[in-house]
């Protein structure tokens, strides 16, 4: 490959790698505490803490353990690895991957990912108005396109079948939460989607018949940040003020499996 491949194809420019000694509950310490602060919280405010991570720092404690030590969160609260959330008044969300940790370096592949953090608060509220909604799917027929092999120190990647699936399965997914919701792609202020590569997100552009400047972006400076990318771009378009009271915001993202979800949030 070479650099200008790399632009043009995927969209990178540049993108950052965590030194050695610099783990996954490292990132996401720091998006965790910015995010807290962010929301004019103190960190024992927090009553659950979730990381979403492909790349954990161990296979045990899990690296929401680990991070809430880390932020000096004393408070006992649960934390753990999983893409769920129950009942509880604030919940810190960190999406975190250090891909540069199961990389081979020598494999084209090597150009696609970036290490990042990003994380948000949820807290509940009754404001009138105010909508979520989500949609999570998968399908295990995806295993081998995208995955470490037990014993493997590096991940392999289907660059084909990646493309394939993220093209169809992320409109598809787009169409069907608004669809439940009884709503247009004209109602949606944001679209945030995961940050894949810029010829997928193109495609999904085409396929959904929509200007690609309504797409959200960080591509050019991040690379692939795995499940780091929706809250990390959520956190800088938020920080750019494109964000207002109000505003529809639609999330959406996919993964190797295959899993796939998108959702609906009123700012």
């Amino acid at each position: 490959t070479s650099p200008q491949w790399v632009v043009d194809t995927l969209g990178i420019r540049e993108r950052h790698i965590a030194e050695p000694d610099e783990y996954t509950s490292d990132l996401a310490t720091r998006a965790g505490l910015e995010a807290i602060a962010s929301a004019g919280l103190e960190p024992n405010d927090i009553e659950l803490i979730i990381v979403s991570t492909a790349t954990p720092d161990r296979k045990m404690p899990s690296s929401a353990c680990i991070a809430q030590t880390k932020m000096g969160i004393s408070n006992r609260c649960a934390a753990f690895d999983v893409a769920a959330v129950c009942t509880y008044e604030r919940v810190l969300v960190i999406g975190a991957d250090t891909f540069s940790k199961v990389t081979d370096w020598n494999h084209r592949d090597c150009v696609v990912f970036g290490d990042a953090a990003g994380a948000v608060v949820l807290e509940r509220s009754d404001r009138e108005n105010g909508l979520f909604s989500s949609i999570l799917l998968a399908d295990g027929e995806g295993m081998d396109h995208f995955t470490v092999y037990p014993g493997d120190a590096y991940f392999k990647m289907n660059g084909k079948e990646v493309f394939k699936a993220a093209t169809t399965a992320v409109p598809e997914c787009i169409l069907e939460i608004l669809r439940i919701n009884g709503l247009g792609l004209e109602d949606v202020s944001l679209i945030v989607p995961h940050q894949a590569t810029l010829g997928v997100l193109k495609r999904i552009a085409e396929t959904l018949n929509i200007p690609f400047s309504r797409i959200q972006t960080n591509l050019e400076s991040y690379a692939n940040t795995a499940g780091a990318t929706v809250p990390l771009l959520l956190d800088q378009v938020n920080r750019r003020g494109l964000l207002h009271e109000g505003d529809l915001l639609l999330l959406v993202s996919i993964g190797a499996g295959w899993t796939w979800g998108a959702s609906l949030y009123r700012w």
